[in-house]
This record gives C-alpha cells, structure tokens and sequence, in this order.
C-alpha cells in the first residue's frame, strides 16, 4: 500500500493515503477498516493485480467512487458511474433543510443518481415521490438506487427536459443543478473535468440557467404553501435568491452548509 500511495501522491491524487487503503478494500473484498490488517505478503496475486490495476486508474483521476461503483450519501451507499453526478456531502444541507418540515409529495429535477429522492422517501416512509433527469442512464441510476433502499414503490423516475414530462402538484420540489459556469468548468479538477457527466456540472454559461427555469415555472407545480429547494454554488446564493425573488417567491432564504458557506436557496409558494 506504501507504493500505492506514493503513486497518487505523485500523480496529485488530493488523499492519497485514504485513496490507497479504500481500494484496497474493495480489491480484498474487505471492510476498509481491516485494511491495517493485512499483511502484504497475505495478498494473494490476484488481489494485488486488482489492486494494481485500480491504483493504475485512480493515478490517472477516475474518482474513487466510479472504480467501486458506489459512495456513501447521508449513511447509504448510492450506485454511481461516470453516467451521473458523485453525490457531495454539501448536498446533505439540502436534505437536512427538507426534513425540516412536513411533505407527502416530492419532486426532484436533475435527479442524476436519485440520491436526494431515494434519501427523502426513505427518511420520509409515508411520502411519494417523482424524479426527473434529462439523462436516460441517469433515470437508469435513480431507479435502481430506489429499489436499492427499497422505496422503488414509492418513486417515480421519468425522463424529462426539467417540467416537460412533469404533472401534478407537490409539497416539495428539490434540485442540485448544473451550477458551474464555463469558466469554472476550466478550472476543476480532472475527477470533475474528465469523468462526470458535463450537462450535470454545467450550463455552458453562467451557471444560473437552471435557477431561471425552476423559478419561472415552479410555483405552477406546487401546493399551497409548498416550497422548492435548490442547492448552489458557494458564491451564487446572493444571484440565486435574487432570481426567485424576481419572479414573484415569499420568504425567500439563503442557507449555509456546515462549512458556513451558501449552499441552499429555500423559497415558498407566495399565498
């Protein structure tokens, strides 16, 4: 493992060390907390080739979640490919937001790997929910996740150019979408760059074309007193909640992630 790391470090790998041990892990077929307990003269050859060929892949940035097809989002393990968005800790203040008060209806736009719809359903047994993505592998994702965690019954996944396929009215809607702007979209990482899908990160312009339509349009979408939620980048809450108050929304907020930066933009359905 000493080599392994060594290896990340010098291809820039952010941890190597956690890189090293949590593929290693998943060549052994073991918990990464035994890692430390293995000997390297107890991996057996086609281990280390295993081992040898994810190190070979992770030097070149594939994240570590496409090379184990899975990341852990608010305590569960979501499937991921370079087909959807790697769920984000940050994305967790959306979350903790949404429970904060009563819903028996979701919507989740951008739905990507379903890892907001399938948390709030199984936090929330009594609710229903519908999840929309533009990406037909990324509906594939989202429903699979669903009956990963066992609320496939209660989710709907559809294919959807955001309110195009969507009908009916809901207590919530929610989305983390494309934010980045092209310009930022130069300066990411390769993990981001090269190995996520482009349309989830970004607009192509100023990272707020997304916003534009949620706030244009959803209110038509909602109950009375429902509210939307969409999580932003850390410097677009002030433009974010500009945009919504613009087109009419009521208690219109910007909250802040536990790294005290902006992270989500609540607004209500105006009475």
């Amino acid at each position: 493992m000493v080599a392994a790391m060594a290896r990340l470090r010098a291809a820039g790998v952010p941890d190597p060390a956690r890189d090293a041990r949590v593929l290693l892990a998943h060549a052994a077929k073991v918990d990464a907390a035994r890692v430390t307990l293995i000997a390297p003269e107890d991996i057996a050859p086609e281990i280390a080739e295993r081992y040898d060929n994810l190190v070979a892949l992770r030097a070149v940035r594939v994240p570590v979640s496409q090379l184990i097809g899975a990341r852990e989002f608010y305590g569960r393990a979501f499937e991921i490919s370079r087909d959807v968005l790697d769920p984000r800790p940050e994305t967790e203040t959306l979350i903790e937001v949404a429970l904060s008060e009563p819903f028996a209806r979701i919507l989740d736009l951008g739905t990507g790997s379903g890892c907001i719809l399938v948390t709030l359903l199984a936090e929330r047994p009594e609710a229903e929910g519908v999840g929309v993505d533009l990406s037909e592998a990324a509906c594939l994702h989202a429903s699979a996740n669903a009956a990963r965690h066992a609320v496939a019954d209660r989710a709907t996944v559809l294919k959807s150019d955001w309110f195009e396929a969507v009908e009916g009215r809901y207590d919530l809607i929610v989305s983390n979408p494309p934010y980045l702007t092209a310009e930022e979209m130069l300066q990411v990482q390769p993990e981001l760059r090269d190995h996520e899908p482009r349309l989830a990160l970004t607009d192509e312009h100023d990272g707020l074309s997304a916003y534009r339509v949620i706030a244009a349009q959803a209110q038509g979408y909602l109950n009375a007193r429902g509210r939307v939620l969409v999580e932003t980048g850390w410097q677009q809450g002030a433009a974010v909640a500009a945009i919504f108050e613009a087109q009419g929304w009521g208690e219109v907020a910007i909250l802040p992630d536990l790294g005290g930066q902006d992270r989500v933009v609540s607004a209500a359905k105006p009475g």
